[in-house]
């Protein structure tokens, strides 16, 4: 019987040890997601327009406007819409 009781105390404070450990399991690391590299084709269009890109933050997001040559200024992808059907 006494076998039996310092045999599980030795297990129970085993498996307590290894429990205890301080030591972080690193994480497999995760590959790096690269930028696709492409341009917005409506701010891209505004340019080609000749128009110049602005870009506001608004309550849905970030909105962006382009000023053209004659003074009007549209919302990017209206314009690009509008003009490339």
């Amino acid at each position: 019987m006494k076998k039996w009781t310092v045999l599980f105390a030795v297990i129970g404070l085993g498996i307590a040890l290894v429990g205890c450990n301080k030591e972080e399991q690193k994480q497999p690391e995760q590959p790096k997601k690269e930028a696709v590299g492409m341009a917005n084709p409506a701010s891209v269009y505004c340019e080609e327009q000749g128009g110049k890109l602005e870009i506001k933050k608004e309550e849905k997001g970030e909105v962006g406007y382009c000023h053209l040559a004659d003074g009007k200024v549209v919302e990017e992808w209206t314009f690009y819409r509008e003009n490339n059907k």
